[in-house]
């Protein structure tokens, strides 16, 4: 089992994931440049978080057009596991891998807080290994994480069981304080319609050592790994 990070421009969670996949989880990891075609042979894709390109324009948006994106998306298309994390999040909906947007927080204000995240399906790869309604503690840092869609859209998201995680209180409701950049239906994380590929805001990577203040995180590398060894 293989996990391939891809750097682009103005990436700073890349080392982040790299030291929580090979250090923490043991498992096999390398970096993969955004001029790159190929994934060189990995398993998992893993497009982390950060500034790509600076986020002109729309976060993500120039980012999806990298070279390397093509090789992301044949990797989607084969079935295998693609997970985006925060400015990854938003580079997947850019590139049309994964459904609606990421606007600018409801307090138009960067975020940097721990939040509490409710799993909704254990559909996805990164999943599996987390039961429905199970609540996580992550890290979010970002000032584009409200995610949106059109009442149509999310009812489609719904009916296929493509929300895969929602922000809510150490209780696991979903109080409107707890949804901290506005998000539709608290939608913290998504996944496409076949399960492979999931996108969500939080920081998994940076929720992955005891010293960390929570090791919540690392039940999504812990479950693609036992995924790929069934």
């Amino acid at each position: 089992m293989r996990f391939a990070v891809i750097v682009f421009p103005g990436s700073n969670c890349d080392h982040d994931c790299y030291h929580a996949i090979k250090h923490v989880v043991g498992a096999g990891v390398h970096f993969v440049w955004h001029k790159e075609r190929s994934l060189a042979g990995a398993d998992v894709a893993v497009v982390p978080g950060g500034f790509s390109y600076g986020d002109y324009l729309r976060a993500g948006a120039i980012a999806r057009f990298s070279p390397v994106m093509e090789a992301v998306r044949r990797h989607s298309a084969q079935g295998r596991p693609v997970l985006g994390i925060c400015n990854g999040f938003q580079i997947l909906t850019e590139a049309g891998l994964l459904p609606g947007a990421l606007r600018r927080n409801a307090s138009l204000r960067f975020i940097c807080d721990d939040v509490w995240l409710r799993c909704e399906s254990s559909r996805t790869p990164f999943t599996q290994g987390i039961e429905p309604g199970q609540v996580l503690k992550m890290p979010i840092a970002h000032g584009e994480g409200n995610f949106f869609c059109e009442p149509e859209a999310l009812a489609e998201l719904e009916a296929n069981g493509q929300i895969v995680f929602r922000y809510c209180d150490p209780g696991g409701q979903t109080t409107r304080a707890a949804n901290l950049n506005g998000s539709t239906a608290h939608i913290a994380g998504v996944c496409n319609r076949e399960g492979n590929v999931l996108g969500l805001m939080p920081h998994p990577e940076r929720a992955s050592e005891r010293d960390m203040g929570s090791e919540d995180g690392l039940r999504l590398f812990q479950s693609a790994l036992a995924v790929a060894a069934s």
